[in-house]
């Protein structure tokens, strides 16, 4: 397994198939009750920490949520389509460009992160290090909502919706994840699995995990 990710693939993917993408997922929480009911309680945890980014915001759902919520929320996604796109969808709410892996955030900046399905293109040797840096955009005290796909295999796309990609979807075990996350300073403090919506979604267990970033010298 390579120890790198094809970063420029990634962006060059999604940037392809923005249009599809929006079309399906831009409202996609309206399915999703626990989804919808994990980032209530995410905003109403972080309204005196400070304001949240959405990382890998794609067309910007989560954020758009967040808003309605009450939240200060901005996005960030790797492909400028994706970008562009989430703000046509939300002209109101403020979308960049940026990767997980080196954030356009100041130290200890946000009060909240929130990465839904964004950890998924990494290798198992980069997972650790975007957690580190979340919990440097982070300040203390700060919160981290992740998702992602629940297991052990690795689905890659050549083609997607009639587009050419080069896509590796990483799925990941739970215990796998928390461990990262205590690594990188962060105290676990709730994590949820749930069988998938069908037939909205891939039809795969997901899981969520909700950290605290407490320093990694605690």
């Amino acid at each position: 397994m390579a120890e790198e990710t094809d970063i420029a693939a990634v962006r060059s993917s999604y940037d392809r198939v923005v249009a599809d993408y929006a079309t399906r997922y831009a409202g996609e929480l309206a399915h999703k009750p626990l989804d919808r009911a994990l980032l209530a309680s995410f905003a109403e945890q972080t309204r005196l920490l400070g304001p949240i980014a959405d990382i890998g915001c794609g067309p910007g759902q989560v954020a758009r949520l967040l808003h309605d919520l009450g939240a200060a929320v901005e996005g960030i996604d790797l492909s400028p389509a994706m970008v562009a796109e989430a703000r046509r969808l939300h002209p109101e709410i403020a979308f960049r460009e940026g990767t997980m892996l080196h954030l356009p955030v100041a130290d200890g900046a946000l009060g909240g992160i929130v990465a839904f399905y964004s950890l998924i293109h990494l290798t198992p040797v980069e997972v650790p290090r975007a957690l580190a840096e979340f919990a440097r955009a982070l300040r203390p005290g700060g919160l981290l909502l992740v998702s992602f796909h629940v297991g052990l295999e690795t689905v890659h796309l050549d083609t997607w919706w009639d587009q050419d990609v080069s896509l590796d979807f990483r799925f990941f075990a739970m215990e796998e994840i928390v461990d990262w996350l205590e690594g990188a300073g962060f105290a676990v403090e709730a994590r949820v699995e749930r069988a998938p919506y069908v037939p909205i979604e891939h039809p795969s267990l997901r899981g969520y995990v909700l950290g605290r970033n407490v320093g990694a010298d605690r």
